[in-house]
């Protein structure tokens, strides 16, 4: 154990010492060094495609799910996608240096709140290679330096992409060490690393629920948390059926495998015999397993029944689950009780049952006649994202630049003392 104590202590020491330098690089430098690391990744995206091929076949010979195994593929796209998310990330004004307020007081201080970095953040996540990239380039333009711990079935290719970044962001002029990946796949890693609170300043898991709950009951360090996605819509009374129906067919079958896909549709009882049928028959097609309730077994005959297991449940896969509820109260408390505060939809031409659903849904993103796959830090404008938070401190939702910041307050006085 001391070794490994000895090999985390020396990632996260390093990384430490590299975010004092960090915070002080110019926007300008930052942003060479994320186009050197997009150019890098396409010039090697056929090393990156080889690594992920080790990983693929693990995969599938540790029979992973497929919905698993899409998550961990990277393509030709991906990579493309990867290295465009890094050129956009240094398009986006840097938020370090912003005066969120300032003011005098009446002893004559002149007072500014201004925007600085967190300093260090480590990033313990699975499955996903393409979170190496993204994570690194929103941490370097926010002036964090960062500690990559991935999971171990995507080692080949978190380890490819981190070193290609780590080699072009030194070529770049940046601190040595402000990108740190940890190789070893130990899971004793994890219980080191968040305990090193001398150097780390905050953690973001990204993964399974055990995974994040282990480590937001065990850390020592402040975790923002990327919580599991049970995201419903709900298909209100005074819904357009024909809206309702695309948009179901979005937020399940886009990409089912990640965290903003629908899991739980609900459905108004005025509007269910003729939704359902519609609705069932591009599931059908697209071979999405549906569980319902028993009113909607009344109407759909051939699904199985759901069971109270199923209504917490993120599949992450073509399933749902289907509810038929009395109204969009019901459809509210059902989000209460179930859903996991992400992202969840009401689809509706009704403005009242709109702004009482908008209003009383307590999740990170809300939906009017809009599919839940729209929460994203790219799809809200804010380029790569670090994580979804579903909590409410530090921050709520798709996390960009200016969530990986902090604050200082800057006091600038003339000799004033206090009586």
């Amino acid at each position: 154990m001391k070794n490994l104590t000895d090999y985390v202590r020396g990632k996260v020491a390093s990384a430490k010492s590299a975010s004092i330098h960090l915070a002080l690089v110019s926007s300008a430098d930052k942003n060479k060094a994320l186009y050197k690391m997009a150019d890098s990744l396409l010039l090697n995206r056929d090393k990156i495609i080889n690594a992920n091929k080790k990983d693929i076949v693990c995969a599938v010979k540790n029979k992973l799910s497929a919905a698993l195994i899409d998550r961990l593929t990277l393509t030709e796209p991906r990579i493309e996608s990867m290295a465009s998310g890094l050129k956009y990330v240094a398009c986006l004004k840097d938020p370090v240096g912003d005066v969120i307020e300032h003011y005098k007081t009446s002893s004559g201080l002149r007072i500014k709140r201004v925007r600085v970095p967190i300093g260090v953040i480590a990033m313990i996540y699975e499955s996903r290679p393409n979170v190496t990239a993204d994570s690194v380039g929103l941490c370097i333009k926010s002036g964090n330096a960062i500690v990559l711990r991935g999971g171990s079935e995507a080692i080949n290719s978190n380890k490819i992409i981190a070193t290609i970044l780590r080699k072009s962001a030194n070529s770049a002029g940046l601190p040595e060490g402000c990108i740190q990946f940890i190789e070893d796949t130990d899971r004793k890693i994890v219980s080191e690393l968040i305990r090193q609170r001398q150097f780390i300043d905050c953690i973001i898991p990204r993964g399974g629920e055990g995974l994040i709950n282990y480590i937001r009951d065990n850390s020592s360090i402040p975790v923002i948390s990327h919580g599991k996605g049970v995201c419903h819509t709900y298909v209100d009374m005074y819904a357009d059926l024909k809206k309702a129906v695309a948009i179901c067919l979005n937020a399940k079958v886009q990409r089912p495998g990640v965290c903003n896909a629908m899991e739980t549709l609900l459905v108004h009882k005025n509007a269910a015999k003729k939704f359902l049928p519609a609705m069932m028959k591009e599931f059908e097609k697209e071979r999405v397993e549906v569980r319902g309730c028993k009113l909607t077994k009344k109407i759909l005959k051939n699904v199985k029944e759901a069971s109270a297991a199923d209504w917490y449940a993120e599949y992450l896969d073509l399933i749902v689950s289907v509810k038929i509820v009395s109204s969009c109260d019901d459809a509210i408390k059902h989000i209460q009780k179930y859903g996991s505060h992400h992202s969840d939809a009401i689809v509706t031409e009704n403005k009242r049952n709109a702004e009482k659903f908008l209003k009383g849904v307590d999740s990170a993103a809300v939906y009017l006649n809009a599919s839940t796959r729209f929460t994203d830090g790219g799809e809200f404008g804010m380029g790569a994202e670090i994580g979804i938070s579903t909590q409410k401190f530090h921050a709520r939702g798709p996390m960009g630049l200016k969530e990986l910041t902090s604050y200082k307050f800057i006091v600038e006085g003339k000799g004033q003392i206090r009586r």
